[in-house]
């Protein structure tokens, strides 16, 4: 079993978290503050600790300090936990030698998902470490499964945050980066001849965007935009290339995910082709639903102009059917947000 130490001052919180993990089949340690989470570390010498920033006595920067000052304790993977997104403050963090952050609210998914990251990593390492090889090395041997390259990319990549309306990089730009997507949601389109945007695609946490040739040195065929606060992490096409290569099965693996994409794509053009606008309106706001996260009361926040964009259609013309959705009750309409009152309606609309 596992042993984590979560360092917190909000007692609900690090008690919700403990809670949550040993539910996952961790086992726990929790300190009320950054001193006695000091201490707990190196009686207990933990596989993992998350830790809050802001805290009174010792805090989170002060804690990471100290630990890694210690031959027993410097190795253990250390994962920030804080409300603080302001970028200079992750970034103190990371410069100090964390290996992750994550934000509060934060999801189970969210957790366990860094977590297990970190764990997986220190565990590759640790089996391999009387062979010499770097870490980046280690990541690329044997790696078989998408979520094997994740966690490689996760390790080796930079990471970047933005926020809503930042361009990650524009048509014509060079593609020097293949991007995964771990908080957010990223928006690829091109613009026509009149300068209308046509949103291409929506990619949300776990997701791949930024793939160009491999073979020549083509520039990005499209806009990527941030739909709201995203962080992701970059990994050069060079070293994503040298990946693939020393990795056969995985390149299969990915392959059948592009190609599925790509099968994807094709029938959201054929339905922008053929399709009639309610059967166009409908499947857009299904395709966000999958896409984006809802706020507590159910709601989507989406732009008109972005469901109009990937409906490929006027904004009036994706308004008026909106209106008749919401008299038909499969949906409600709250200031700019969208709440689906009946799915499987919905999905039958033609």
């Amino acid at each position: 079993m596992k042993r984590v130490l979560i360092i917190e001052d909000d007692s609900v919180l690090r008690e919700n978290t403990a809670e949550l993990l040993e539910l996952s089949y961790f086992q726990v340690y929790t300190a009320s503050n950054g001193s006695k989470g000091l201490l707990l570390a190196k009686q207990h010498l933990p596989d993992l600790i998350i830790c809050d920033i802001m805290m009174p006595e010792l805090d989170g920067y002060g804690v990471l300090m100290a630990l890694s000052q210690e031959e027993t304790t410097k190795q253990i993977p250390f994962v920030f936990l804080s409300a603080k997104t302001e970028r200079q403050d992750i970034r103190k963090g990371m410069d100090l030698g964390a290996d992750d952050y994550i934000t509060k609210p934060f999801t189970e998914s969210e957790l366990l998902g860094a977590i297990n990251s970190r764990l997986a990593r220190m565990a590759i390492v640790r089996e391999n470490s009387g062979l010499g090889r770097s870490v980046t090395e280690v990541g690329s041997l044997g790696m078989q499964t998408i979520n094997q390259l994740k966690n490689y990319i996760v390790d080796e990549g930079r990471t970047y945050e933005f926020v809503l309306g930042d361009v990650i990089y524009k048509e014509g730009s060079n593609s020097n980066l293949i991007y995964l997507v771990l908080n957010g949601v990223v928006k690829t389109h091109r613009l026509d001849e009149w300068g209308k945007e046509l949103i291409t695609e929506i990619y949300k946490a776990d997701d791949f965007f930024g793939f160009t040739c491999f073979s020549k040195n083509l520039t990005y065929q499209e806009f990527a935009t941030a739909m709201g606060e995203v962080r992701l992490v970059g990994l050069g096409k060079d070293e994503f290339k040298v990946v693939l290569e020393e990795n056969p099965q995985l390149t299969m693996e990915l392959m059948a995910i592009l190609t599925e994409n790509l099968s994807e794509t094709k029938e959201q053009l054929l339905e922008m082709a053929y399709g009639s606008v309610r059967k166009k309106t409908a499947t857009t706001i299904l395709k966000f639903a999958n896409k984006l996260e809802k706020d507590s009361q159910g709601r989507l926040h989406i732009l008109r102009s972005d469901l109009a964009s990937v409906a490929g259609m006027a904004t009036e013309t994706l308004i008026r059917t909106l209106s008749s959705f919401k008299k038909e009750g499969l949906i409600r309409i709250e200031n700019k947000n969208i709440q689906i009152l009946d799915m499987e309606g919905l999905s039958k609309v033609n």
